[in-house]
């Protein structure tokens, strides 16, 4: 059988054919040398048959990485680790306010707003240069889930209630000027058409491109604390539950590890690894 014919099974059941090129873009996101790159993908793709799932693939490439750097493996897990910051969408809810806060933004995290009809209790406001921006985190725990128009027009009824209010009130000290919905999945075909048409602000994985969540996090560093291969899935969900989403937050944060009983030789491992992936 050629390798190059192969078809796979992505998460959402759908059947594509296999592409070496997007592969290796993954790969070369995690800023891993050509030689590594190269010995991973002809190792995955002596593995290869018809049928295989991403996940699998996906593993493959990870294990490999791993065994060469660990730091590697942490960023190419990225979208992974996001779907692992639930199952709630709260962690989620902070972790996008981290980002826009550092792009310049004031954030609040579950700040309720009057509207002209009822109250929303709004999962993110962003503030910058007099101008307030309200973000609503659509988070999907699980793969192969999409968010569908429905989304966008629930949204966007929101916010024309809230905004109605807003620009009502004479005592608002900026000017209340987008809404977002942000998503770590995707858009459907129809969301994104009707959340570009009515103004929205839509932001998912891959969109918009080139300026999408995964974009963002490698360009300023912002890695959720569940990308790391040395801390288990309790240590996690420990940090989570004290707020430490970011692992730029565990570095300023360090205590937490000692809390959770972890040893100095084990500990030096982590922040390490942490301070790698962080480091500009």
């Amino acid at each position: 059988m050629k390798k190059d014919n192969i078809y796979i099974i992505k998460a959402s059941g759908d059947k594509v054919k296999f592409s070496l090129n997007k592969l290796r873009t993954s790969l070369k996101r995690t800023g891993a040398d050509n030689t590594i790159i190269e010995q991973i993908i002809d190792t995955v793709r002596d593995e290869l048959y018809q049928g295989i799932s991403t996940k699998e693939i996906y593993n493959r490439a990870f294990a490999l990485l791993k065994k060469n750097r660990s730091y590697l493996a942490s960023k190419y897990k990225l979208k992974k680790a996001i779907y692992e910051l639930g199952p709630t969408g709260f962690p989620f809810e902070r972790f996008v306010s981290a980002i826009l806060k550092y792009s310049g933004y004031n954030t609040t995290v579950g700040k309720v707003l009057q509207g002209q009809c009822v109250a929303h209790e709004i999962d993110v406001v962003a503030h910058k240069n007099n101008h307030t921006t309200i973000i609503e985190c659509k988070f999907h725990s699980e793969q192969g889930f999409n968010c569908n128009v429905k989304v966008p027009l629930y949204i966007n009824s929101r916010y024309q209630d809230i905004k109605v209010f807003w620009d009502a009130n004479s005592k608002k000290e900026t000017v209340l000027t987008q809404g977002w919905v942000v998503t770590n999945t995707r858009f459907t075909k129809d969301a994104l058409q009707y959340g570009n048409c009515c103004g929205l602000y839509l932001l998912s994985w891959d969109y918009p491109k080139d300026n999408g969540l995964k974009n963002r996090i490698d360009r300023l560093r912002l890695y959720p604390i569940t990308v790391s291969t040395l801390l288990t899935n309790k240590e996690k969900q420990f940090l989570i539950s004290r707020d430490i989403v970011l692992c730029r937050e565990l570095v300023e944060d360090s205590f937490y590890l000692d809390y959770l009983g972890i040893s100095e030789i084990r500990k030096e491992k982590i922040l390490n690894e942490i301070k790698l992936l962080c480091k500009n």
